[in-house]
């Protein structure tokens, strides 16, 4: 098999171990120094700690068979994004960390671009029909949060009268523990951290937004890159920008890497084998008109991280996490071109043909049901079946184009 099997690890006090990541068969560690606020430059110090963490076990005092083989994700500070007057120091910062990571071996860094929360969800607990729980996006829900809850007073022009109907209609069936549960879950998509944003302070970071359009939102976007591409490109470093989740503009902020046009847009900012895409199935698939095989063969010599999930999509436009072989995404046909790009690049003589790829999320199943999971989707055993149901799909389709 050609692809890098990696598995997010979120520090020494991750409920998952690394005895426990080899056992499930992954050979890379994806993590991030999430103690370090976003903006400040990472030390080499810090980074080595890190490293030799994951790569050597103290406890047998010899190698671990893992490397830290991405960083996931070092983080664009909100004024980067804004455009705002402290963005030209955050962008040295972020040239210094990346040189940091470089000097210490480790050379792919993933990152996105969108305002304030990383993801958003409106259910970290949905049981789906065998009883396990997923991550689900609920339009109507998110509206009546929108509308009800955070009154934003943009909101009510936003939403089709239909769509405001129904979601006062969910608010007013919802008691005040189910709304405090909503809103807790919709802001708990901040970057790297398990903390809750205050519904104030997100009214604040909405407000500072509200001369940030999408059109602004890309010149932010090139302005980051044109300053630290070609630093990156020097360090060996590949930075790749992770899509929009979901796929598509809440609260009034805009999402601008969320589609094939968006992608090609990031990639043609600055020419450079270091400015490339994480791949998320997961965040692109939610947009029935995205067809993710097709970008995989387009843009596939961009692609420097993979992310495979898969989504259930709803006509609302709710999605839920599903099982990673089923859902509404074709994960045969994602893996054929992925395992086709790997061809191409092996024959083309590229060194990095080997594209890291993790389950991404997984379902809290069987015995992690009776266990308390700080960061929805991270539970073990979900990700331990994603990843063999993933890897046994990467064999069989190699094994079969080498056979012909």
């Amino acid at each position: 098999m050609s692809l890098l099997h990696t598995w997010r690890w979120y520090g020494p006090n991750d409920m998952v171990s690394l005895d426990d990541v080899l056992q499930a068969g992954a050979k890379g560690i994806v993590n991030a120094l999430h103690h370090i606020p976003v903006g400040e430059v990472w030390s080499v110090e810090e980074i080595q700690k890190r490293k030799r963490i994951i790569e050597w076990d103290e406890k047998k005092n010899k190698a671990r068979d893992l490397k830290w083989s991405v960083v996931e994700s070092v983080n664009i500070h909100e004024s980067i994004k804004k455009g705002s007057a402290e963005r030209d120091q955050m962008i040295e910062n972020y040239i210094q960390t990346i040189k940091n990571l470089s000097e210490c071996g480790v050379y792919t860094v993933c990152y996105n671009f969108m305002p304030i929360l990383d993801w958003t969800r409106t259910d970290l607990v949905y049981e789906v029909e065998d009883g396990s729980k997923a991550l689900r996006f609920d339009a109507i829900n998110l509206a009546a949060f929108d509308l009800f809850i955070l009154k934003r007073p943009e909101a009510k022009d936003e939403y089709i009268p239909e769509v405001i109907q129904k979601a006062q209609e969910r608010f007013d069936s919802l008691n005040q523990a189910e709304r405090e549960l909503l809103q807790k879950n919709v802001l708990a998509g901040l970057p790297g951290t398990t903390d809750i944003i205050e519904i104030e302070d997100f009214r604040k970071f909405l407000a500072q937004y509200e001369h940030v359009d999408a059109a602004v939102l890309k010149s932010n976007l090139k302005y980051f890159l044109e300053r630290v591409v070609p630093e990156a490109e020097k360090a060996g470093i590949k930075l790749c920008c992770h899509p929009d989740d979901p796929p598509y503009p809440i609260f009034g902020l805009p999402r601008i890497i969320s589609n094939e046009e968006d992608l090609t847009y990031l990639t043609s900012c600055v020419d450079s084998p270091s400015n490339g895409i994480t791949f998320c199935t997961g965040s692109l698939g939610p947009n029935a008109s995205n067809d993710l095989p097709g970008m995989i063969k387009k843009l596939g010599h961009k692609i420097h991280f993979l992310h495979l999930r898969n989504v259930q999509r709803q006509a609302d436009g709710s999605f839920y996490e599903a099982d990673h072989l089923t859902g509404s995404t074709d994960m045969y046909a994602v893996m054929l071109a992925l395992v086709k790009e790997v061809k191409k690049r092996k024959e083309s003589g590229r060194d990095d043909f080997a594209i890291p790829m993790r389950p991404d999320h997984g379902h809290q199943m069987l015995d992690d049901l009776k266990k308390h999971v700080p960061f929805a989707g991270y539970s073990a055993i979900g990700r331990l079946r994603g990843l063999a149901e993933l890897r046994g799909l990467e064999l069989g389709i190699s094994r079969t184009l080498e056979s012909i």
